[in-house]
């Protein structure tokens, strides 16, 4: 039986950041913020799903305000004791004004809403004019989606498994048909082309290697296979 989301990301915020600041899960923060980077600095940001605030810290230091919004309270609580400025929301009923953001991001939470064509809508009604959208998805025509369909699912805290929640893996297509009327896709950057075991990116000699690897991947015509898929699209003037 799937579980709310607010509860999964409760309980799964106490353990969320361990071994976050290497290997695998560093790697995936890190490409995230550098496809974000040329739409964030000197911008006024919203990331949406926020979390416990790791890609907050990344993007902090290049726009000019940053604000999160995260389902979870537990998440909010995280990403405050990092001194960021969140706030506790559902990104299908966002609490800010039409218009009120240069950018708006979200990495790995909308293939998590249900009907998330909904979710996109929101995040662009408080976009600017001329404003961009950097979503992440997850890429039905990859890899990872492969190895998700065939592993068991693994556990995120003492109560819950990834499979608690509902988890949509989505063809570039349909992810590009998500996006409103007008607005005009600029990237499509996929992130894990070819990572069959996450761990194997803190080995020795293999490791280097492989986020190496990875990190050409992303910026390469064949990203769009990646297992998260970004698309980043502009808002009519």
């Amino acid at each position: 039986m799937k579980r709310d989301n607010r509860s999964y990301y409760d309980a799964f915020s106490a353990g969320y950041d361990d071994r976050r600041d290497v290997g695998y899960h560093r790697l995936i923060d890190d490409l995230e913020a550098e496809v974000a980077r040329p739409y964030v600095q000197g911008k006024q940001v919203l990331e949406a799903g926020c979390g416990t605030g790791l890609i907050l810290d990344r993007m902090a230091g290049e726009a000019t305000r940053v604000v999160g919004i995260d389902l979870s309270m537990g998440m909010v609580a995280r990403a405050r004791d990092r001194g960021h400025r969140v706030v506790q929301a559902d990104l299908r009923f966002l609490p800010f004004p039409d218009a009120s953001f240069d950018t708006v991001t979200s990495f790995k939470v909308l293939a998590h809403v249900p009907k998330p064509e909904r979710a996109v809508a929101e995040l662009a009604r408080v976009l600017r004019p001329g404003g961009h959208l950097v979503l992440e998805f997850y890429n039905r025509h990859s890899l990872r989606h492969v190895i998700r369909a065939l592993r068991p699912s693994f556990s995120t805290s003492k109560d819950f498994a990834e499979d608690a929640i509902q988890t949509t893996f989505l063809s570039p297509g349909e992810i590009v048909a998500l996006l409103p009327e007008g607005f005009t896709v600029k990237e499509l950057r996929g992130i894990r082309g070819f990572t069959l075991v996450p761990g194997t990116l803190r080995w020795p000699l293999l490791g280097p290697a492989l986020q190496a690897a990875e990190r050409r991947f992303t910026w390469s015509r064949l990203s769009r296979w990646g297992g998260f898929l970004i698309v980043v699209a502009e808002k009519p003037a």
